[in-house]
């Protein structure tokens, strides 16, 4: 019933100098290395401090799992080898993105030419997954419904609680950041394909965008596969959280499709009141409280994400993900990234610890 639900994951990993723990342009060396053996796998993005990766399209979250470890091990291999290290965080805790530099490429210069500071100033770190789907109506029709969870598992994957070396207060900072873009955020509602293709042919036609990837939101029809890709994490310290998030990902759009096969619709939420959910997410993570919007009341984050993965339970199994799954529910008790680094912090009252922290996480359980 769900072998369709197809599961691919990018990553974006900061390149640090091992000295003095900043932010360090690699001149692309990583990637021109790491495509000689990981191909397409591996790229370019905005900030030359950063590299991007991609799996292959996994047949499911064990798969997928495997090789973002893979790409996590051979990425940390070549950056040592050019005297670089990784570290995952959706934010450096310290770095200043004002001394970082832009990967001279055409589409990057066109982007800091149309937006300045917005696009020079964000220096973030993400996690997309993929979830792949029957056909583009199906995709609209799971995009439309799973709205209403995106800040639960968002939640989940906070890890940016610091910015230019403070302590910021938001548990995911990164978002913060990147609401600067235009066409960011949790997306309206959809009445079908055909309107969704006119909304974006009219940005098109009226010079708003050049092509359907400049739209950003935290969940989208991807415009040129049959997936639903989801934009909202920062991308997890360690590969094990990455598989989680990901399952989680995976699981709620089966369980939503299984339920438009028995003729039920989950409750659409408007994106006014979603948002609600998502600026509590990132505030406080999962350590505060989100709005049950049936129940009209504030509840417990950790208790929603516990009923979230009740909600989500009968596909678990036939989707093969029981072991992320159970992951995601151990979080929950061992805390987020941000917890992690926030912990490392109070400890040390030292950015450089933190630093060192996400460094040593990037392997772990690869």
């Amino acid at each position: 019933m769900f072998q369709h639900f197809t599961v691919g994951i990018e990553e974006e990993y900061m390149v640090i100098d091992p000295q003095t723990r900043e932010l360090r342009s690699h001149e692309q060396k990583i990637v021109e290395q790491a495509h000689k053996v990981m191909h397409d796998k591996v790229k370019a993005e905005f900030h030359q401090a950063v590299v991007e990766v991609g799996t292959q399209v996994c047949a499911n979250v064990e798969e997928a799992r495997a090789d973002v470890a893979l790409l996590r091990r051979t990425i940390a291999a070549i950056a040592g080898e050019l005297g670089y290290s990784i570290g995952a965080s959706g934010t450096h805790p310290f770095s200043k993105w004002e001394l970082q530099l832009i990967t001279d490429h055409p589409r990057y210069f066109e982007i800091v030419n149309e937006m300045q500071d917005a696009a020079r100033s964000n220096l973030i770190f993400g996690l997309h997954v993929h979830v792949g789907m029957e056909n583009r109506n199906m995709a609209l029709h799971i995009a439309n419904s799973v709205r209403y969870f995106l800040p639960h598992i968002f939640a989940l994957s906070t890890n940016s609680p610091f910015w230019e070396g403070r302590n910021t207060g938001f548990k995911s900072f990164r978002t913060k950041v990147f609401d600067k873009f235009p066409r960011t955020g949790i997306p309206d509602y959809f009445g079908s394909i055909e309107e969704y293709d006119n909304y974006i042919n009219l940005l098109i036609k009226t010079n708003c965008i050049d092509n359907a990837k400049k739209i950003w939101w935290d969940l989208r029809v991807h415009p040129f596969f049959n997936t639903v890709e989801f934009r909202i994490c920062d991308v997890p310290l360690t590969v094990d959280e990455t598989a989680a998030l990901a399952a989680l990902f995976q699981a709620v759009c089966a369980k939503i499709y299984k339920l438009r096969a028995q003729n039920l619709n989950f409750i659409i939420y408007n994106r006014a009141l979603v948002n609600e959910n998502k600026w509590r997410a990132s505030r406080y993570g999962i350590d505060g409280l989100l709005i049950d919007f049936g129940k009209e009341t504030e509840v417990n984050t950790r208790a929603l994400i516990r009923e979230l993965l009740d909600f989500v339970d009968d596909v678990v199994d036939d989707l093969g993900s029981r072991p992320f799954i159970d992951h995601a529910a151990r979080m929950l008790d061992e805390g987020t990234g941000a917890d992690k680094q926030l912990r490392i912090y109070e400890e040390t009252r030292d950015l450089v610890a933190v630093t060192d922290f996400i460094q040593s996480q990037f392997l772990l359980d690869t």
